[in-house]
């Protein structure tokens, strides 16, 4: 699981234990991730929530309904703010489903793969095969739900480390920073996809890092 490379090695450093639940499937991607957190908090009490890129926004979004049951934020690559528009994830996303409905998962690979790096074809085709038949409807639901607007990261007062790829345009470095200027208490990590591709760790440690920094 792509979240676990990124993120357990950080996390392990600090003594932290990484939970991550696989995500529910097709239409209930969204609110079964949502539900899940409202599950493990009843379980072990406040958390430190994150994600990567839709992960990030779930994270966001749980936690600012839920200040008194989360103690911190961890949002790597989030790729916008507010409802989606015509954000190039969101655009990106909606493209995939279209060629997963119509090619299915194989060949909608076969055509994403084609032409980006070998790592991140291997992580595409774990992701997508993981997800299964509800593939098409997963991603058309992340394409579409909101993320947390400005305003809502505006009042979500926890130590928060926000992750960023400055040379990946689908998830806009900008997005990171404009999320982190919102938050009360949010630093930047910087890294590359160059970086990711080596060594998948390089981006949870600047979003671990930068978390550290706003505490």
């Amino acid at each position: 699981m792509f979240v676990r490379a990124v993120f357990d090695g950080p996390l392990r450093a600090l003594g932290i234990r990484l939970i991550a639940p696989p995500p529910p499937p097709g239409e209930r991607l969204a609110e079964g991730y949502l539900a899940e957190l409202d599950r493990l908090a009843g379980e072990h009490g406040p958390l430190l929530v994150g994600g990567i890129s839709f992960g990030a926004h779930l994270s966001a979004e749980w936690a600012a309904r839920n200040p008194g049951h989360c103690t911190g934020l961890l949002a790597a690559l989030p790729a916008w703010n507010g409802p989606a528009g015509r954000a190039p994830a969101s655009l990106a996303a909606r493209l995939s489903a279209d060629l997963v409905a119509e090619n299915g998962v194989g060949g909608a690979l076969a055509k994403s793969s084609d032409g980006v790096p070998e790592w991140l074809a291997a992580e595409l085709g774990r992701a997508w095969r993981r997800h299964g038949a509800g593939l098409a409807a997963g991603l058309r639901t992340a394409a579409a739900h909101p993320a947390p607007s400005l305003e809502d990261l505006k009042g979500l007062d926890v130590p928060a480390g926000i992750g960023a790829c400055v040379d990946d345009p689908i998830h806009p470095a900008e997005v990171a920073r404009a999320w982190a200027d919102a938050l009360p208490r949010a630093e930047v990590g910087e890294s590359t996809l160059t970086a990711l591709g080596a060594d998948r760790e390089s981006l949870g440690r600047a979003t671990v890092l930068a978390w550290l920094r706003a505490r």
